[in-house]
């Protein structure tokens, strides 16, 4: 069991299975400085000609972005990490549902994938938030 604050635990991945989840992670704290708007054309546009992702897929590329970036490990890096969790399963060929949004009570707000409408790797159930944008794959979009 972790401390309140504390780090998840985390994925140790060997060097030649680093440079993909990095690359996620940098393009992913640039989309990260969007308005919104803006990220979710860019999501909506990279999103194309993927086939849904599983959730053991959606998961091992959460593991591993998790894995290469302290920031997206961090309570705080829910927006770089659900975009590079995307765009990692983007570059596999899949993708899954990038969602962000709030709640009221406390308020906060929050970015996580979800596959089949659960959240991956997270540790609310569904609709704990309320999604505000939400960018599906392309099939579930129609």
């Amino acid at each position: 069991m972790t401390a309140p604050g504390a780090l998840p635990e985390r994925l140790r991945l060997p060097l030649r299975q680093r440079p993909l989840p990095l690359f996620a992670v940098f393009v992913a704290r640039l989309l990260a400085k969007l308005r919104p708007r803006r990220l979710r054309a860019v999501l909506l546009r990279l999103r194309r000609g993927a086939r849904p992702a599983t959730r053991a897929e959606a998961l091992a590329a959460r593991s591993a972005v998790v894995a290469v970036s302290l920031r997206c490990a961090g309570e705080q890096g829910c927006l770089p990490r659900s975009i590079a969790t995307a765009l990692l399963c983007r570059l596999r060929g899949t993708w899954p549902t990038w969602c962000t949004g709030v709640r009221t009570s406390p308020f906060s707000a929050h970015a996580w994938v979800e596959v089949d409408g659960e959240p991956v790797g997270e540790p609310f159930p569904a609709g704990y938030y309320q999604r505000l944008l939400a960018v599906p794959v392309e099939s579930e979009a129609r």
